[in-house]
């Protein structure tokens, strides 16, 4: 395949990936982030970018890393589950993240945001 539809296929196929993140990880949480984010909801923007920038990291490190498509895909798979998974784990270990989320604490979304880089970060450099 030429470099140039090579590099046109995994870039797509990297931003459909963070997009299908985003709307699985927004259906996930229990409460609604774009409502939030468009009422002024300094953390849920901050959760949510936490977690989309922990999402891309292991994604820009499995294209880097993986010799072909099919290895590209199943990192990138394996990723979103880690992500998601953490994100699962982290909200039922702090319990009122609903509740600090909605009353826009932002040093909540912080820490949200924060776990979600660190954990991208470490899933990033495990994809080698």
């Amino acid at each position: 395949m030429p470099a140039i539809l090579n590099y046109l296929l995994h870039l797509a196929t990297a931003v459909a990936l963070v997009m299908v993140y985003f709307v699985i990880y927004t259906r996930m949480t229990p409460y609604d982030e774009v409502t939030l984010i468009r009422g002024g909801n300094h953390a849920a923007a901050l959760s949510l970018s936490g977690t989309l920038i922990g999402f891309a990291l292991p994604i820009g490190s499995a294209l880097l890393h993986t010799p072909d498509y099919y290895q590209f895909l199943g990192w990138a798979g394996g990723a979103m589950l880690v992500q998601l998974l953490v994100f699962q784990i982290a909200t039922r270990l702090l319990s009122m993240s609903k509740d600090q989320i909605e009353a826009d604490n932002s040093a909540f979304g912080v820490l949200l945001g924060a776990i979600s880089v660190s954990i991208g970060l470490v899933n990033a450099g495990s994809i080698s």
